[in-house]
């Protein structure tokens, strides 16, 4: 047996050792009638990040914090504990003579990772830390598994995201980024609720998932014995309150897609939709260009944002490019000159571009562009005006039918928002949802189906609308700078692990 393996057969029985001695200091403590588990309110007036920030108010006054033990340093007679709460971490003085004799006796059996409070006088020491002389310490509820960073500390990715809660407790900086994630999600409702939008909420399971292109979640109905899916988008319960007359409405919700993992992929995801009667996809690029520098700046304090070796400027006005200039810039290729779906295939041969039968000219163009183009996309960049074939329910281009009013913004090569003029003819509309029946019957699952009572609204009356649809947790990696998806995720989908 190597080295390596010796030392890990140690870790493990210590690790053992430590799970059994733990066990036994509840034990000890329950037979003693100090159950730390039937503790059930304890009075928190402070908070360690305010207490250091504002220390000259704080300087001098007795405060009540609870948190867990972090670090443990014995002196003999006193020790220092240093104690994390939501908000940050504090240091505390702990004295058998301001205590006791007999609760100093029962904390020094206490363990990091323990859940404790402690109420005491705010005083700065000779080393000028900021700390908590304490006058009593209380248990309030027993670790008995000790933190990671005692022997290796979280640093497998796996574990971490599995085990989130002990990745919030070790790694600071996982916590700071989804207290970042809640304030951008409050700001993209501030700015939408200053813009007059009303948010609202929309069914998640549906009979028919519409809206996008993607492979839905099915599940079943027992009490309707009836098939249903989780909604794969917000879209068109949207565009129902605005035929109802709703004229800007907005839903932040969770959109389900049975598809692909990676690092920008997770298979539930949030997903901002909005949508505003009487302005188009030109109205759309302007707001979502505001939203996306209103949000930067009240949540990160600027407009310039960081992200792994790059530096994205959202001051400056975003790049506007049509898909068509976009490939002839990166791929030196003029569509306009292809005339013809054999034309294109042609091409794409030429070209090494893989193409399944069911595509169209319109299809290969968004090929070549997904090929050539997208990695370019650093900054952000507007790609508008996207062939039909692709955009089933957006509206054509007035002056070429073959292509819709439709954008896409790009940042760091990859889509952050998608928008449409919406398409509000509802004979048009049928017609694509059939061309839709037809790939969905040729073996393509990412198809839509037939939504009658969709079409049954636009015959109502749809007027022009603009909408929109966001990311939210890709523009949340931005912002914080993740690599990963799953880094702005609490919960990401995973695999359960193997069982022994």
């Amino acid at each position: 047996m190597s080295e390596n393996n010796n030392i890990e057969d140690v870790i493990v029985e210590d690790i053992g050792d430590l799970l059994r001695v733990r066990r036994e200091k509840l034990a000890g403590l329950k037979s003693a009638g100090n159950d730390p588990f039937e503790v059930t309110v304890y009075d928190v007036d402070s908070y360690a990040k305010i207490i250091e920030d504002k220390f000259d108010e704080y300087e001098g006054k007795m405060v009540s914090l609870a948190g867990r033990i972090m670090s443990k340093r014995d002196m003999g007679k006193a020790s220092f504990i240093d104690i994390q709460d939501m908000t940050g971490r504090i240091q505390s003085y702990v004295r058998k003579d301001h205590i006791g004799d007999d609760t100093y006796v029962g904390f020094k059996k206490f363990d990091i990772g323990d859940i404790i409070g402690i109420k005491g006088e705010v005083f700065r020491t000779q080393k000028g830390q900021i700390s908590i002389k304490a006058e009593s310490v209380v248990l309030l509820s027993k670790s008995l598994i000790p933190l990671p960073e005692k022997f290796h500390g979280l640093k497998d990715t796996d574990l971490r995201y599995r085990q989130r809660y002990v990745d919030l407790i070790v790694n600071p900086d996982v916590k700071e980024a989804f207290i970042k994630r809640s304030k951008i999600i409050k700001e993209i409702r501030n700015y939408l609720d200053d813009n007059s939008f009303i948010e609202v909420e929309t069914p998640i399971l549906q009979t028919i998932a519409g809206g996008a292109a993607a492979r839905p979640f099915n599940t079943h109905h027992n009490s309707l014995d009836l098939d249903m899916h989780l909604r794969i988008s917000l879209e068109l319960y949207l565009k129902r309150l605005i035929v109802g007359g709703f004229d800007r409405v907005y839903e932040i919700g969770r959109v389900f897609r049975n598809e692909g993992m990676s690092v920008r992929h997770n298979p539930e995801f949030t997903l901002l939709e909005l949508y505003q009667a009487y302005t188009d996809f030109n109205g759309m690029m302007d707001l979502t260009e505001e939203l996306i520098k209103t949000v930067a700046q009240n949540v990160v304090g600027t407009k310039i944002i960081p992200y792994g070796d790059v530096t994205i400027d959202l001051e400056k006005p975003f790049e506007r490019l049509s898909m068509l200039n976009a490939v002839k810039k990166y791929a030196n290729i003029d569509f306009n000159e292809i005339e013809n779906l054999d034309q294109a295939r042609a091409l794409a041969k030429e070209h090494h571009i893989k193409y399944e039968e069911r595509h169209l000219k319109g299809d290969i163009l968004n090929l070549f562009f997904e090929h050539y183009v997208e990695e370019h996309l650093i900054q952000p960049t507007f790609i508008t005006e996207h062939p039909v074939e692709i955009s089933p329910l957006a509206k054509r281009k007035p002056t070429d039918k073959d292509f819709t009013e439709r954008f896409e913004l790009f940042i760091v090569g990859r889509e952050h928002a998608n928008a449409f003029s919406e398409l509000n003819d509802p004979i048009d509309q049928r017609e694509r949802f059939l061309h839709q029946v037809e790939l969905k019957n040729a073996g393509d699952d990412e198809a839509t189906d037939m939504d009658e009572d969709f079409l049954t609204a636009l015959e109502y009356g749809m007027p022009p609308t603009g909408g929109l649809g966001i990311g939210v947790d890709r523009l949340i990696m931005l912002l914080t700078n993740s690599a990963s998806i799953r880094d702005v995720l609490l919960f990401p989908t995973m695999k359960p692990e193997a069982k022994n």
